[in-house]
């Protein structure tokens, strides 16, 4: 069995931070977030990998998957982005004749892709999809079940027939390439997965619906990288390889050999990269801090800090932040007492 990745979008909801970087790079407890689902396909036996890209996306994307071992990686270019439909009709020359997974890259499952995939090995219907309960369905694919078998699917609607949104897990057989070649697209212009997936059932074929057990996270806005470092970080398992003067370190910490933690207070859970500096610090809960970047006399607590970027002298603790790659955080400045800020577009500054 094979899988799909796409991963051609441009992720304007996370904008500023995907004015740079397409969102699947984006870091989260230590790896991109498309690592972690590389990894979640590998753990459920999947070792042939497609991951959709576009002209923009191909050279972050194929630099974040640099590194995975234990798994077969093809780049496969989407040049129009026609939506999710179009993105796994493009994959169509690469699957062949093999049953095939999608799973979108910016999507997190407790339990990873393994429920999914060996209940549709075990089974073998046209169709196998992920579903989760949620409160506002009208932003997701929507499903209508009888029993286990889903009778209907619509995409985004204004009156949903349930409230179980499509969770961002497929499974297929070739069946649903047939479906989607010659679809027309919707009414917002794109091949939607959901309508290829309407026409399997149309069809008779039997699509169903398995429930995701434990918590499902959509990385799609600001909020939901930090709720989703926080998930994973939850799972972390301590490992103390670097250099630690005069510190006191509480919980689940992370330190590779090449970091250095220096007259500073760390409370996990807590994961450093590689050739990170703290000094004269703390890190409070749920931070991932990224390679070779530094923190010196300030506090940081339930935030993402990416590779490169540095946090010195900052007087108030930064909390729920993102910084991005190479970015810089400087206080210490008394008089005057003015903000020098350079800004990105559609970025987000808070002063207290």
């Amino acid at each position: 069995m094979k899988a799909i990745i796409p991963a051609a979008g441009l992720g304007t909801r996370l904008r500023p931070l995907t004015y740079t970087r397409p969102k699947p790079v984006l870091r989260v407890a230590g790896l991109p977030i498309i690592g972690h689902a590389v990894r979640t396909l590998q753990a459920a036996g999947i070792t042939e990998v497609g991951v959709v890209v576009s002209d923009i996306t191909r050279v972050e994307i194929q630099h974040a998957l640099q590194g995975l071992s234990g798994v077969e990686i093809t780049l496969i270019d989407q040049h129009e982005q026609l939506g999710l439909g179009h993105a796994v009709l493009t994959a169509r020359d690469w699957v062949g004749q093999d049953d095939f997974c999608v799973y979108l890259g910016d999507n997190l499952f407790e339990h990873g892709a393994a429920p999914f995939v060996h209940a549709f090995q075990q089974d073998r219907p046209a169709a196998l999809i992920a579903l989760v309960e949620v409160p506002d369905p009208t932003a997701f694919g929507v499903a209508q079940l009888d029993g286990t078998r889903i009778t209907r699917l619509v995409e985004k609607p204004k009156d949903p027939p349930s409230n179980l949104a499509v969770a961002g897990l497929y499974c297929f057989t070739p069946a649903i390439f047939d479906m989607l070649d010659g679809m027309p697209p919707s009414a917002r212009g794109e091949f939607e997965i959901t309508d290829g997936i309407q026409r399997l059932i149309d069809a008779g074929l039997n699509v169903q619906g398995q429930p995701v057990q434990g918590w499902w996270k959509d990385t799609g806005r600001p909020a939901d990288l930090l709720d989703a470092n926080r998930l994973l970080l939850e799972q972390l398992e301590g490992d103390i390889q670097g250099e630690v003067t005069d510190s006191r370190l509480t919980g689940r910490v992370v330190i590779p050999a090449s970091t250095r933690v220096i007259r500073s207070k760390i409370v996990g859970p807590v994961m450093l990269g590689e050739g990170v500096v703290i000094e004269d610090a703390y890190i409070g809960p749920f931070t991932s801090i990224g390679a070779n970047s530094v923190v010196r006399g300030a506090e940081v607590e339930h935030s993402v800090v990416d590779e490169g970027a540095q946090i010195e002298h900052v007087s108030k603790r930064l909390q729920d932040c993102l910084i991005g790659v190479r970015a810089q955080v400087r206080g210490g400045r008394t008089v005057p007492r003015t903000h020098k800020l350079t800004i990105s577009d559609a970025s987000l500054v808070e002063l207290a």
